[in-house]
């Protein structure tokens, strides 16, 4: 049995297939209408293969305890499915209850392991199988893969390279499973930290920041997550990509926007310097040599508080 959902889900769920197995239900979450569906249906690849589906808004009140006691399937699986299992459903699974979880584990326990990872500046990220158990994300570990955090990557590439991890994982992980000689490493939750989930607001620059925070910051949220925003002139900008041109720690001054040779860039707090590479204004895609044509003649302030 899958709960599952996002890319993760669907190319998991995908994974048990090619290998064999029956997949007896699939519970899945309804589209969010207000949500971009940017990623893949779950709901849609598994009708594709004739599975039946179920979309509880609460599964604690949709009767599966029930349902799965009359199934007793063997494993219950669970690929990004966004509400926590409780433990009278994972009893149900007779070989053992599994999560993907897309960070490695113990690092970036809860919410938003992407982005949060991306925001905190590490160099590496990946996918995790583990076991699950009552605590979020505390079960043992099967196996996980690592992938890269490039500097300039965004929450998008590094989630497209998690869910290609999360495949590789899951596809050489599933015949030790079988065979009931998988292993099992009990993680030390000391060596990570528990990450809630984030809203729209946490996009809010704070340029009293360093740059690599700000570039971070901007990389985390980009689109299609919310977006990193600030609130100038009376408009609402978004700064949907930058990079890092110059690094100057020590050098402190006023943050600001200015153009240089049609190109636009951010003086931050530390004297380093980012350029904006794409970004809109209320509603309207940034013209970034016009803009830049006009922060050369008159470069922008930026506040150091918002709040």
């Amino acid at each position: 049995m899958v709960f599952g959902y996002h890319d993760v889900g669907h190319r998991c769920l995908r994974v048990l297939l090619s290998q064999g197995l029956e997949v007896s239900l699939v519970v899945t979450h309804a589209p969010d209408p207000t949500e971009t569906q940017w990623f893949a249906s779950v709901e849609r690849t598994a009708r594709d293969y004739g599975i039946p589906v179920l979309t509880p808004e609460n599964p604690a009140q949709a009767g599966l305890e029930r349902i799965l006691s009359e199934m007793r399937p063997d494993f219950l699986f669970s690929f990004y499915y966004r509400r926590m299992l409780s433990a009278a459903l994972l009893q149900q699974a007779r070989r053992g209850a599994l999560n993907m979880h897309g960070s490695l584990l113990p690092k970036y326990r809860g919410r938003a392991p992407i982005n949060w990872a991306i925001l905190r500046g590490e160099p590496e990220t990946g996918a995790t199988l583990h076991y699950m158990v009552e605590r979020a994300d505390a079960g043992d570990v099967v196996d996980q893969l690592a992938v890269p955090i490039l500097e300039d990557d965004d929450a998008l590439a590094v989630t497209r390279k998690v869910t290609a991890a999360a495949e590789v994982v899951l596809a050489r992980s599933l015949p030790a499973l079988l065979d009931g000689v998988a292993p099992r490493r009990p993680q030390n939750l000391e060596d990570g930290q528990y990450f809630g989930r984030r809203t729209p607001e946490d996009g809010r620059i704070d340029w009293s920041r360093p740059a690599l925070e700000i570039h971070n910051l901007v990389r985390a949220v980009a689109p299609p997550f919310p977006g990193a925003f600030s609130d100038l002139n009376g408009s609402r900008w978004w700064f949907h990509k930058t990079c890092v041109v110059a690094r100057r720690p020590g050098s402190p001054g006023m943050p600001r926007l200015f153009g240089v040779e049609g190109r636009c860039f951010i003086g931050c707090r530390d004297g380093s310097v980012l350029e904006l590479l794409a970004g809109r204004i209320d509603e309207t895609a940034i013209d970034l040599r016009a803009l830049a044509a006009d922060l050369l003649r008159k470069p922008m302030p930026l506040p150091l508080s918002q709040h």
